[in-house]
C-alpha cells in the first residue's frame, strides 16, 4: 500500500485544506507538513508562494528548539549507561560555572531557574563566536529564579547540557548526535548546517505583502538549543522513536520517562507541561507530546499521540505567521477523529497463573469497593468501581511484591499479606488495607472492627 492509499480521500482533502489555510492565512513563503500512522508516512502536503516550487519531504528547514529534544535524548542515554545521575549537580561535570548547583534533571525540564536567553546581543541573529565560553552564554547572574521551584524555559540551560555531553563523550555535540541518534534512526537529512535542497528563511512584513531574507547563523555553543536543520520525513522517524523507543538509541521505558512532566508550567505560559526535553499538551481530550521550534526565518513543530499512533510535522520558512503548533495538533485530530485506530483483538492469556487469578475481583478499602484485574502482560490493574478514584497499574517485582506504575500509587508497593496457613488475609497498598469484605472482621484491619458488627437503625 502506498502512502497515498493509507488514508481516505476525504481525510487527505481535510489535511490539505488545513495546510493550505495555514500557509495562506499565515502569509508564509512556504509550508510543508506530513503525518505518520501505523508505522509509515500516511500523508504529506505543501503550499508555496511560488507555483510549482512546493517543498517536499526531503526539503530541509531549520527546526530551532526541536533540537533540544535530540540533546535531551543524548543526556538520557548517558544516564542509562551509568555515566551520570539526573540528580547530579552540573558542577560535577562542568566545574567553574555560576550555575553549577543546578541538577541535570532541572536543566532537562527547564526548572533550574536559569534565564530564558543569553546576554545581549540577540543570540539567534548573531554568530556563535560572539559567545565563545559558557560564561558568555550564562552571563554574570545566570540564576533568576530558585532552582527546582517551577518551570522557566531556558535556552542557555540546553547549552550546558550540550557541553555536558561533550565533556562525558570526549567529542563534539554534533558528532555524538550523528553517531548516537541520526545514523541509527536513518535520519541522514538532519544536519547542523543546511544541505540542499533546503528552504531559505524569510521575514514577512506585518503590514505589507513583502519579504526580507533572514540570516542563518552558526550558533556555536548554543547549537544544542536550536541549531539543527531537518525534513518532515526525518522528523516523522524521530517522532516514531519518541513514541515507541528504539533499543539502538533509547529503550521504550526511557522515552516514556521523557514524556512525564518534570515541573509545573509558569502561570500565563503555554497551556501544557514539560518533561525531559519534551513538551506535552492536552488537545481535544488527547495528550500530545513533541516540541516546537523557531529561529529567524523558520517555524517548526513535531507532535505525536501515543494512544492514537499518529504523528504530525509542520515546517515553514517564516519568522512569524503560521501557527505550526496549532496546525500539527489539528492534523493529528483530523486523522484520529476521521479514521480512529482499530483496537487490537482481544486474546486470552497464553496460560493461567492460579495464584494471580485468586487475587482478582473485588477488594474493599473500608467500604469503598475496588477491582483487581489481571492484564495480558502479566501486570495488575487496580481501580475503583464507583466514581473517580485512585486507579493504578502494577508490575511484579522478583520478591513477590508489586510496584505502582502510574497515578497516586506510582512507585508504591502492593503486598499480599497471608495467614500462617498461606491463605490471603488482605492486600497492603502503601499501608492501606484492602479486604475481601467491607471491614472484614477476620482481617488485620488497623483500629479493629466493632465487636457487634454491622447493624440497622434499631427502635
Amino acid at each position: 500500500m502506498t502512502s497515498s492509499e493509507v488514508l481516505l480521500p476525504s481525510t487527505r482533502r481535510a489535511l490539505l485544506h488545513r495546510v493550505a489555510t495555514a500557509q495562506s492565512e499565515g502569509r508564509a513563503p512556504s509550508l510543508v507538513a506530513a503525518v505518520r500512522r501505523d508505522g509509515q508516512i500516511a500523508w504529506s502536503g505543501a503550499r508555496s508562494c511560488v507555483d510549482g516550487h512546493e517543498p517536499d519531504g526531503e526539503t530541509q528547514f531549520r527546526i530551532g528548539s526541536i533540537t533540544k529534544t535530540f540533546t535531551a535524548v543524548l543526556v538520557v542515554r548517558l544516564r542509562d549507561e551509568g555515566l551520570l545521575d539526573l540528580d547530579d549537580p552540573v558542577e560535577k561535570y562542568l566545574p567553574g560555572t555560576d550555575a553549577g548547583q543546578v541538577t541535570v534533571f532541572q536543566l532537562l525540564g527547564h526548572s533550574g531557574g536559569l534565564g530564558a536567553e543569553t546576554p545581549a546581543p540577540w543570540w539567534e541573529r548573531t554568530p556563535g563566536t560572539t559567545r565563545p565560553q559558557l560564561a558568555d552564554v550564562l552571563g554574570e547572574k545566570p540564576l533568576i529564579h530558585p532552582s527546582g521551584h517551577g518551570h522557566h524555559y531556558s535556552n542557555p540551560g540546553y547549552t550546558l547540557l550540550g557541553s555536558l555531553v561533550e565533556a562525558l563523550r570526549g567529542d563534539s555535540w554534533a558528532d555524538v548526535l550523528r553517531r548516537e541518534i541520526l545514523e541509527p534512526l536513518g535520519m541522514d537529512r538532519t544536519t547542523p548546517h543546511a544541505q540542499a535542497p533546503h528552504a531559505g528563511g524569510w521575514a514577512v512584513h506585518p503590514w505589507a505583502d513583502v519579504m526580507l531574507p533572514e540570516p542563518a547563523e552558526d550558533l556555536g555553543l548554543m547549537a544544542p538549543a536550536g541549531q539543527l536543520w531537518s525534513t518532515t520525513n526525518d522528523l516523522l522517524r524521530f517522532a516514531a522513536f519518541l513514541a515507541q523507543g528504539d533499543e539502538r538509541v533509547l529503550c521504550a521505558s526511557s522515552v516514556a520517562e521523557m514524556r512525564v512532566p518534570a515541573a509545573p508550567s509558569e502561570a500565563g505560559d503555554w497551556a501544557g507541561t514539560y518533561g525531559l526535553g519534551l513538551q506535552a499538551l492536552l488537545r481535544a481530550n488527547r495528550t500530545l507530546h513533541g516540541h516546537s521550534g523557531s529561529l529567524p526565518g523558520f517555524l517548526a513543530t513535531l507532535l505525536f499521540s501515543v494512544e492514537d499512533d499518529v504523528a504530525a510535522v509542520v515546517l515553514s520558512n517564516a519568522t512569524s505567521g503560521p501557527l505550526t503548533g496549532t496546525v500539527a495538533a489539528d492534523l493529528i485530530q483530523i486523522v484520529a477523529d476521521a479514521e480512529p485506530r482499530m483496537p487490537e483483538p482481544w486474546r486470552p492469556l497464553p496460560e493461567v497463573d492460579g495464584e494471580l487469578l485468586a487475587l482478582t475481583g473485588p477488594w474493599y478499602w473500608g467500604t469503598q469497593v475496588h477491582a483487581l484485574k489481571l492484564l495480558a502482560d502479566g501486570g495488575l490493574e487496580f481501580q475503583p468501581l464507583r466514581g473517580i478514584g485512585r486507579a493504578a497499574r502494577f508490575r511484579a517485582r522478583p520478591d513477590g511484591t508489586w510496584v505502582g506504575l502510574n497515578g497516586y500509587y506510582a512507585g508504591e508497593t502492593l503486598r499480599v499479606v497471608r495467614e500462617d496457613d498461606g491463605t490471603i488475609d488482605h492486600l497492603d497498598l502503601g499501608s492501606f488495607v484492602f479486604t475481601r469484605e467491607p471491614y472484614d472482621r477476620s482481617a488485620a484491619i488497623p483500629g479493629g472492627v466493632d465487636a457487634d458488627g454491622w447493624r440497622g437503625l434499631a427502635p
